[in-house]
């Protein structure tokens, strides 16, 4: 009888997000929860997303699918733009749950998460790491994961949202 996986996943919202909608697609986060419990055996998946008042739908709706939301607060700049930025409070978490996990799978493109990933594959923790955009992924990123790394691009698909 096979072992059920423990896995867990720790996502950059932002990065994610940003990263499908520049593919020219948007991404159905219910249809990822599944395929991420499915493919990669998640039990549990945080999601690092900033905080706005004014998307309580969204968050109630992420959380119904599955996601353990992890909010970071949201600061505008002059022209209005928001920037919350996740990266630390990822590393934190898949850090303090290290012993609780058995493999973690990281969804970024973002470099900042190279010594994560490479501390990670060392340790022999790393399930995979899955990058939004081949074309916009960091070489560090790359080069930490190895072979563990795959690229949504071809995961259309599966995992577009449509009405």
């Amino acid at each position: 009888m096979r072992k059920e996986l423990n896995n867990y996943a720790f996502i950059d919202s932002q990065n994610l997000n940003l990263g499908i909608l520049e593919l020219g697609w948007k991404l159905d986060f219910r249809k990822f929860t599944i395929y991420l419990k499915e493919k990669y055996g998640v039990s549990k998946a945080y999601l690092f997303i900033g905080y706005l008042p004014e998307n309580q739908d969204m968050y109630r709706s992420l959380q119904e699918y599955g996601y353990l939301l992890v909010f970071k607060p949201v600061l505008k700049n002059k022209d209005g733009a928001v920037k919350g930025n996740v990266d630390a409070d990822l590393v934190l978490r898949a850090m303090i749950d290290f012993d609780k996990y058995d493999k973690a799978v990281i969804v970024t493109s973002d470099g900042d998460f190279y010594c994560l990933v490479k501390y990670l594959y060392n340790k022999e923790k790393l399930a995979k790491v899955l990058s939004p955009s081949h074309k916009n992924c960091s070489i560090l990123l790359t080069r930490a994961a190895k072979e563990k790394i795959i690229f949504m691009d071809n995961l259309r698909a599966k995992l577009e949202y449509r009405k």
